[in-house]
């Protein structure tokens, strides 16, 4: 009898507590890439989702390695904003100033509204955790400018109205 090598593929170790949240901070700036680049390039939902998570997690830029991301969390975030667009747009409209409706708004913080409007009213993490969040994102697509603020602002009156009680 002779020993065969084992068939079964070798399992990937757990990710840590911290691999996780940085896991998860990668799929909402992903999120937002997603959803502005649907919007856009008119691509649907499938295609962009599969082109992101084959070639964007983890991908080696030299310079740079871009982050893995939460899968699961990724696919909801782009789902829930786009499945319920409407109401993720009514719930930003709501937190806007009258005179900056939605459709004023740079594609990007577009995007990123929807995105975390999405994660405040169908997601599971703290409101706070949500904010803060995607106020990185927006510190990394407008490092020098006033935007942060701003989607702090909005994202702030958006996660009063959903949850309340976390307040």
């Amino acid at each position: 009898m002779t020993d065969t090598p084992s068939e079964t593929p070798e399992k990937k170790p757990e990710p840590s507590g911290n691999q996780l949240r940085k896991m998860r901070s990668a799929s909402r700036f992903f999120a937002v890439q997603a959803l502005y680049q649907m919007e856009v390039s008119d691509q649907n939902v499938e295609s962009v989702r599969r082109e992101f998570e084959e070639h964007r997690f983890g991908e080696d830029f030299g310079e740079y390695d871009m982050a893995e991301g939460d899968t699961g969390l990724f696919r909801k975030l782009i789902a829930d904003a786009v499945d319920n667009q409407a109401q993720v747009d009514q719930l930003t409209d709501r937190a806007l100033v009258e005179k900056w409706p939605l459709g004023r708004i740079d594609t990007t913080l577009r995007a990123l509204f929807r995105a975390a409007a999405a994660e405040l009213v169908f997601g599971k993490a703290p409101p706070k955790v949500v904010i803060t969040e995607f106020v990185d994102v927006a510190k990394a697509f407008h490092p020098d400018g006033r935007e942060p603020k701003f989607v702090n602002a909005v994202l702030d009156h958006m996660a009063r109205e959903v949850k309340p009680e976390a307040f």
